[in-house]
């Protein structure tokens, strides 16, 4: 069974950092688009950052690109999402998505529907 689960998350002051890690068992990278979304309080759910690990290409949303970066290890089956500083307008709860890769990360991250497999999440809070 395809298992996705995130940790990571927590509590931390505005330009402070975060590691998010999304471990995945039943399957490998291979071919697969691995994605982070998230969903705010009242808010709809958005891409934040994905990677293909057919060819390492890679996503971010304007309003995380120079601060947030994404990473797979092939050998642990594990992604990673290095979150650097930080604002409170990115407290939300994290998720990490898989789905088979068929087109550009950027036309799939932009589109939560298409992702097959979902973590929990995790909970981010920045705040003073």
């Amino acid at each position: 069974q395809l298992q996705l689960v995130e940790s990571g998350g927590g509590l931390v002051q505005p330009e402070g950092s975060l590691r998010l890690s999304c471990a995945a068992s039943g399957f490998t990278l291979d071919y697969y688009v691995i994605g982070w979304f998230r969903q705010a309080p009242g808010k709809a759910r958005e891409g934040v950052s994905c990677i293909s690990s057919v060819d390492g290409s890679t996503y971010y949303a304007d309003s995380v690109k120079g601060r947030f970066t994404i990473s797979r290890d092939n050998a642990k089956n594990t992604v990673y999402l290095q979150m650097n500083s930080l604002k409170p307008e990115d407290t939300a709860v994290y998720y990490c998505a898989a789905v088979l890769g068929f087109a550009t990360v950027q036309a799939m991250c932009v589109n939560p529907d298409i992702f097959s497999s979902w973590g929990r999440g995790t909970q981010v809070t920045v705040s003073s």
